[in-house]
C-alpha cells in the first residue's frame, strides 16, 4: 500500500468506511462531522489530491483551533476541504485564513464560543481572488460562487471538526447565523476608487492577502438619493448607530462596506478613506441617555470609567473608539447600497500575505514528495 493511504493505515488514523455517498454521510450526521449539509466523501485519493498543493509536513500542526485547541494539521485540514467540497488549488487560501484567525489578536476561542452570533468573515485581496475566481461582484455574500461557498465552508468544517465549535457546546450562539455556514468574498479592487484592503494593512498591491474578522452578517445601507459624499456617509453613520453593538465596549474594528457606486460617489467628493473614516466617527455617536439605565451604570460607566463616571445624559457614546479602527472595503456590484458589519468586540482584524513558491500556487504530489 502506498500514498497517503499507506501512510494513514500504518498511524491508524483512517476510518474504514465505503465509498458511498449515502453511507458516508450517514456517518458523518451520526459522528456530528457535518454543518447539516451534504459532504463530499473524504477518501484517501480525495485528501491527497488536496495536498498536492502544500508544501509542507502533512501531520505537523499549522495551528491550534480553540476552544478545543485542537491541532490543524495540513492533513485534517485537507479532509474538511474535501467535505466542503473545495478544488485543490483552494486549499493554500484555507490554510493561510485558518492560520489568521488563529493569531492571538483574532481572540478565535471567544468569537467561537461567544453567545453573540459572530463568525469568522475572510476578505480576500490581491491576483489570488482573479485566479481562483473568488466573487468580489453581484452576490459576493451569497449563493452562487464555487470558491466563495466552498473556502467559506471548509473553515466552518475546520471549526467545528478541529476547534470544536459543535452547537449548543463548544459554540454557545444563542441564535447562530447563517454567516457560520460560509461567509467569504474578495474585494472588488478593479472598481474601488481607492487603495485595497490589504495596501491599507500594510501589504504591496500585488501581494495576495486575507483579511479575517470576527464579524456581525452585514447591516444593509439603502441611499438611492444622496449624491454628495456627506450625504452617503450620513446615512452610513446613521446606520452604524446601534445601543445593542458588542463594539462601543471594546477598541472594535467594525467594518464599512461600500458597493462600487457610493464608493465612487465618496472618492469624487473628495474624500480619501482616511478623511471618510473620520467622517465617520464624528457622526456616528448617541447620547448616553439612548441607553437603558443599568448599562449605563453597569456598561458603560464602568467600561469608560474615566469618560463617563460624571457624564450627563447628552455625552456622545462613539460608536468606535478612533476613526482608523473603521476597516473600508469595496465590495458587490452594480446599486446604490453599502452595509455596515458590527464585529464581536473584543477581537481584532488579521491580515495576512500568501507566501508563494516559485509564484506558483501548486506543486505536484511527486514533487512535494522529492522535497
Amino acid at each position: 500500500m502506498t500514498g497517503l493511504a499507506g501512510l494513514l493505515r500504518a498511524k491508524g488514523a483512517s476510518l474504514e468506511a465505503e465509498d458511498d455517498f449515502e453511507a458516508v454521510n450517514a456517518l458523518v450526521r451520526e459522528r456530528g462531522w457535518g454543518d447539516g449539509l451534504p459532504v463530499v466523501p473524504p477518501t484517501a485519493e480525495r485528501v491527497e489530491r488536496m495536498l498536492a498543493y502544500c508544501d509542507r509536513p502533512w501531520d505537523e500542526p499549522v495551528a491550534k483551533v480553540a476552544p478545543r485547541y485542537g491541532e490543524a494539521t495540513p492533513l485534517r485540514l485537507a479532509a474538511n476541504a474535501v467535505m466542503a467540497g473545495c478544488r485543490p488549488e483552494y486549499f493554500p487560501l484555507l490554510v493561510l485564513a485558518l492560520e489568521a484567525m488563529c493569531e492571538e489578536p483574532f481572540n478565535l476561542y471567544a468569537v467561537q464560543a461567544t453567545t453573540h452570533l459572530c463568525a469568522p468573515l475572510v476578505i480576500v485581496n490581491g491576483p489570488v481572488a482573479k485566479e481562483l475566481d473568488i466573487n468580489s461582484g453581484h452576490n459576493a455574500f451569497g449563493p452562487g460562487w464555487q470558491a466563495n461557498a466552498t473556502i467559506g465552508r471548509a473553515i466552518r468544517l475546520a471549526l467545528v471538526n478541529i476547534g470544536g465549535a459543535i452547537p449548543g457546546s463548544g459554540d454557545m450562539s444563542t441564535f447562530g447565523a447563517p454567516s457560520k455556514y460560509s461567509y467569504l468574498a474578495a474585494e472588488n479592487e478593479a472598481q474601488s476608487p481607492w487603495e485595497p484592503l490589504h495596501v491599507e494593512r500594510g501589504l504591496p498591491r500585488e501581494a495576495s492577502a486575507v483579511t479575517v474578522i470576527g464579524a456581525e452578517c452585514l447591516h444593509n445601507v439603502n441611499d438611492h438619493e444622496s449624491i454628495t459624499a456627506e450625504g452617503i456617509l450620513t446615512t452610513i453613520a446613521g446606520t452604524m448607530l446601534d445601543a445593542g453593538t458588542n463594539d462601543i465596549f471594546y477598541e472594535a474594528q467594525p467594518l464599512v462596506v461600500m458597493a462600487p457606486e457610493h464608493a465612487k460617489t465618496v472618492a469624487e467628493g473628495g474624500m480619501s478613506k482616511a478623511r471618510a473614516k473620520r467622517f465617520l466617527f464624528e457622526h456616528a455617536h448617541l447620547p448616553l441617555g439612548r441607553f437603558s439605565r443599568e448599562n449605563i451604570e453597569r456598561r458603560l460607566r464602568v467600561t469608560w470609567k474615566e469618560r463617563y463616571a460624571g457624564a450627563g445624559m447628552d455625552a456622545p457614546v462613539y460608536m468606535v473608539q478612533r476613526p482608523e479602527d473603521i476597516l473600508i472595503a469595496v465590495i458587490g456590484g452594480a446599486g446604490k447600497h453599502s452595509a455596515v458589519v458590527p464585529t464581536f468586540g473584543a477581537t481584532r482584524a488579521i491580515t495576512r500575505a500568501l507566501k508563494r513558491r516559485d509564484g506558483r500556487l501548486a506543486r505536484s504530489v511527486e514533487e512535494l514528495r522529492r522535497g
